[in-house]
């Protein structure tokens, strides 16, 4: 985030995407200048005190606002700050929340409040599942990948040595309030990014949509109705996964397309987001995917030259010679990838794809063959 100052958008309507899960049901809104109405909307869940959880940069930017809102609507709140970037997603900062959550004597029946990107939703939602045995949760995202991906569907956790949200848990959220707004101020890297997680609802089964994010990129990333259409269907299509597979154990694994690969980039670069955020990981690892795909024989040729090309065209990466630094060896992403969450019984798991919008889940992968095919793209 940069420190400019936001301009104060309002718009006349907001669009209401609900996530029907029982008692845990809750409502995601999405429109341009939601978060200067966020007090009342919180405050209406019934809590009388909120622990704001934030990094520094979107802290300075948001949190006072945030904070007077809820204050205005006779809430008690405090304010937590961790430093920007993946490494404040460790056992450390863990600590430092939880310790920070207690010491401003929130109650089970008041609220986390995460305010900022797909770290601090990870971070600040793992601790509210763990602090009290679970407090509740608000979401704030201020990125659009959080917006589109980390702020819904209830996944927590923080960073191992061993790999990348690796500890963690599953915490469903009260409220998701993404303020479209916000992302004007993102810098133009950290948008697109995020983009990479609103191509793969396309890529996952909805051919369509890929088609229409083919035609409108510019316009999703340069913002208005076009970006609010985009994080609005992606929250769609995540919440439609998340009802039928709630704790990953089917269904919702397809929301890994491309991640496999992506973790291990990202462990390769010891989570150093100077050299590859986690929204630049996703795009290398979706073309990897689709490319991997083609290896095995199951989906066209053009379809990978497709997504290549359309996130080439965004400015993302698609290659591991893209990735700043290096990446390491076949042996040692393949090393990374033996830790992912989909392994089951030290078999590899990988969401492979017959075509764009035809993705599926590819169980006991033989490691020869991903290791012959990360050689190949090592030396492409």
């Amino acid at each position: 985030m940069t420190a400019l100052q936001p301009r104060c958008v309002q718009a006349p309507g907001f669009e209401t995407v609900p996530v029907p899960l029982a008692e845990r049901a809750y409502d995601i809104l999405v429109g341009r200048g939601l978060l200067d109405s966020a007090g009342p909307r919180i405050a209406a869940l019934g809590a009388g005190a909120a622990a704001i959880v934030s990094d520094e940069v979107v802290a300075a930017l948001y949190a006072e606002r945030l904070a007077g809102g809820l204050r205005a609507n006779g809430m008690r709140t405090a304010t937590i700050e961790v430093p920007a970037g993946e490494a404040s997603k460790s056992y450390e900062a863990l600590a430092r929340v939880c310790d920070g959550i207690l010491a401003a004597r929130i109650e089970r029946s008041d609220l986390v409040v995460a305010l900022g990107g797909g770290v601090v939703g990870d971070l600040a939602g793992f601790a509210a599942a763990i602090v009290r045995r679970g407090v509740r949760l608000v979401q704030v995202p201020t990125t659009l990948l959080a917006q589109v991906d980390s702020s819904v569907g209830g996944k927590t956790g923080i960073n191992s040595r061993h790999g990348k949200n690796l500890v963690g848990a599953f915490h469903q959220p009260s409220l998701v309030i993404a303020d479209t707004a916000l992302l004007d101020t993102l810098p133009e890297r950290e948008r697109r990014a995020g983009y990479a997680e609103v191509v793969k609802y396309g890529l996952i089964d909805d051919r369509s949509f890929f088609e229409w994010c083919e035609t409108n990129w510019r316009a999703i990333l340069a913002g208005g109705p076009e970006r609010d259409h985009a994080v609005a269907q992606s929250c769609r299509a995540k919440a439609a996964v998340v009802l039928r597979d709630e704790r990953e154990d089917g269904d919702r694994a397809l929301l890994n397309l491309g991640h496999t690969f992506a973790h291990a980039l990202e462990r390769a670069t010891a989570y150093d987001s100077r050299r590859l955020v986690h929204g630049e990981a996703v795009a290398a690892g979706l073309a990897l995917a689709f490319r991997f795909s083609v290896k095995l024989g199951l989906c066209p040729g053009q379809h990978a030259g497709r997504v290549a090309a359309h996130l080439d065209a965004t400015g993302l990466p698609t290659r591991l010679q893209q990735v700043p630094g290096g990446c390491g060896t076949a042996d040692e992403l393949l090393d990374a990838m033996r830790q992912d969450k989909k392994v089951k019984d030290g078999a590899l798991t990988f969401i492979l794809a017959r075509g764009i919008g035809q993705s599926f889940i590819a169980r006991a992968v033989a490691p020869d063959a991903v290791r012959a095919f990360l050689t190949e793209e090592l030396a492409a």
